[in-house]
């Protein structure tokens, strides 16, 4: 993993500089107080994703009469082509969409699930004590190719033409990429080149390329096409399934046509809890989202503008939440079609109360117990994108570990998913491996509402990071009076157990991984405290936003530093 560089130490220290005199959120005439980037304001429309082009498809999909919704699904096509390394067309996609005509958040849950073949007694017979990370045994069904037709019927007005035009222009004539990229690339073709047909797509010299060189992808190019020509059927039903099935079976995986063909994606309500006037919105499980909520209502108890960003009290509170938070998630987050998740409970006020009350304000914690609310009756990106009539949209999408499997069906220009490897091989365990079962997803978007009204669109990609950083997000603009860009670029903390994959419990109190731009006297307080410390370690996410001013309309767009990314408007 790439440390932090002297450009993020320097952004991360200007953040501080926010904290000892807090700006208004909406008046930033004292531009000389703050040294991160504007906000980018616009009238008309928004797009903010983590990488120029695909902004900038947003923008012209938007400006040919199209809406948010189709901008958020050229945006995903063109990423999918531009940063492999975070996603594709082989991976899930979730998204919240607000709806202008019906004033209403809609949420939409298109991961995919396990194939019908792949079985937790075929793991253990074959030696195995948990899924493999990469390979063909962790490949489960991918849904963001359905996500998308999904989101076209019910909310577009453009073509797929002219949605998928640009990211099919772009593949046969080629792109520049991007710095950040390039280094992902570089690392993730050196373990994924021995899978066949992966090199002759994504390494076209030999080697990933590199910053600037020209990279294309024709069979992408004709793969998007036969999405316009012949809609979803064309992968889930015609050429394209029966491309990933016949080379799944040549692999000795466990995707099949009929695997392919049953796949369907699930509408489903978005939940949420308040945090200081500000309901937050995320998607229930099988994904994460659920713990930034609970960390924020366990946090709430905190007068949190007494302190500030670079105190080891909030650090301390905010590690202790974090880490209750995901004992939950441990036991909890699961699909909903297999197990009785108690989402309201988790989510509840009370829940938090009693969480709370596990805290030590003065000694980090080894280990805490999961609750039971029942007893009171490793790479994604994200965009946002927001249109001239109001509409906005939050989506992620995600191969899951980086490029993914490493499997590259004949012609078709993209890695099928490994998001199977998340599920456990424990048969008691709730994320246990079951036919049909959808895993346990890290993937969150995330919606702020203030007065039933639109406010914010967000996401912040990274693993265990999300819910964390979603919290951070909020606190840093809620409690800490930091603006929408500024919000992102502040250094963040991240929390993670000892060896704990994906949804496993931490045993032995966990490391706080601080990026740089934290003080020696906050981390020695910290360390004091119990916690083990390192600074500039770690994966700290890709974060992008839009918010809107209530009182002009306005567009407000970020887009961090860490990734290559842009937000724009009109």
């Amino acid at each position: 993993m790439r440390k932090s560089s002297p450009f993020f130490a320097l952004i991360a220290g200007a953040a501080f500089t926010l904290l000892v005199a807090p700006l208004p959120a909406w008046d930033r005439v004292e531009t000389d107080q703050r040294l991160s980037r504007s906000n980018v304001l616009a009238t008309g429309a928004m797009a903010a994703t983590s990488q120029p082009l695909a902004t900038q498809a947003a923008l012209q999909v938007m400006r040919d009469g199209g809406n948010a919704v189709d901008a958020a699904i050229a945006a995903n096509a063109m990423l999918g082509l531009t940063e492999p390394t975070g996603n594709g067309i082989g991976g899930d996609l979730f998204a919240i969409v607000w709806d202008a005509d019906s004033e209403a958040l809609y949420g939409l849950n298109a991961s995919g699930r396990a194939p019908m073949d792949m079985t937790r007694e075929w793991f253990e017979e074959n030696g195995y004590d948990r899924i493999p990370q990469r390979g063909p045994l962790p490949v489960s069904v991918p849904g963001a190719v359905d996500g998308w037709f999904e989101l076209h019927d019910r909310f577009g007005r453009a073509s797929m033409e002219d949605i998928l035009g640009p990211a099919i222009h772009y593949a046969e004539n080629g792109f520049p990429v991007t710095e950040v990229i390039a280094y992902y690339w570089a690392r993730n073709a050196e373990i994924l080149k021995e899978y066949e047909n992966f090199p002759e797509v994504f390494m076209p010299e030999g080697r990933a390329p590199r910053t600037g060189e020209i990279f294309r992808n024709p069979d992408l190019a004709n793969t998007m096409r036969l999405l316009v020509e012949e809609g979803r059927e064309a992968f889930y039903e015609g050429e394209i399934a029966e491309a990933i099935a016949d080379y799944m079976e040549r692999q000795g995986g466990f995707l099949t046509v009929e695997d392919m063909a049953a796949h369907e994606s699930t509408w489903v309500d978005p939940v949420s809890s308040s945090y200081r006037g500000h309901e937050v919105w995320q998607l229930p499980p099988n994904t994460q989202g659920i713990a930034a909520l609970q960390i924020l209502n366990i946090l709430e108890h905190w007068d949190l503008s007494e302190l500030s960003l670079d105190d080891p009290d909030y650090i301390h509170l905010f590690v202790e939440a974090k880490k209750l938070a995901f004992e939950d998630r441990a036991r909890f987050y699961v699909d909903p079609a297999f197990s009785d998740v108690p989402v309201a409970e988790l989510i509840s006020k009370e829940y938090a109360e009693q969480r709370r009350a596990l805290i030590d304000p003065e000694q980090a914690a080894d280990s805490f117990p999961a609750g039971d609310p029942r007893l009171n009756d490793a790479d994604t990106i994200y965009l946002t994108t927001a249109d001239e009539d109001g509409n906005m949209v939050s989506l992620i999408q995600s191969n899951y570990r980086g490029m993914g499997s490493g499997m590259t069906p004949d012609g078709v220009g993209f890695v099928l998913q490994n998001r199977a490897e998340m599920f456990n091989l424990d048969a008691d365990h709730a994320n246990s491996l079951e036919p049909g079962k959808r895993p346990f997803h890290t993937i969150i978007p995330a919606f702020v509402t203030r007065d039933g009204e639109p406010w914010m669109s967000f996401g912040v990609m990274g693993g265990g990071l999300q819910p964390q950083a979603h919290a951070q997000i909020l606190i840093n603009m809620i409690d800490f009076g930091m603006g929408l860009q500024e919000a992102g670029d502040a250094p963040r903390i991240s929390h993670v157990g000892s060896s704990q994959p994906e949804g496993d419990v931490m045993e032995d109190g966990g490391t706080v991984q601080l990026e740089t731009g934290f003080s020696a006297e906050t981390v020695e307080a910290l360390r004091k405290r119990g916690h083990e410390v390192v600074v500039g370690e770690g994966f700290f996410g890709g974060y992008q936003a839009i918010m809107r001013d209530p009182d002009t309309g306005v567009w407000y767009g970020a887009s961090e530093p860490r990734k290559d990314g842009q937000a724009a408007g009109y």
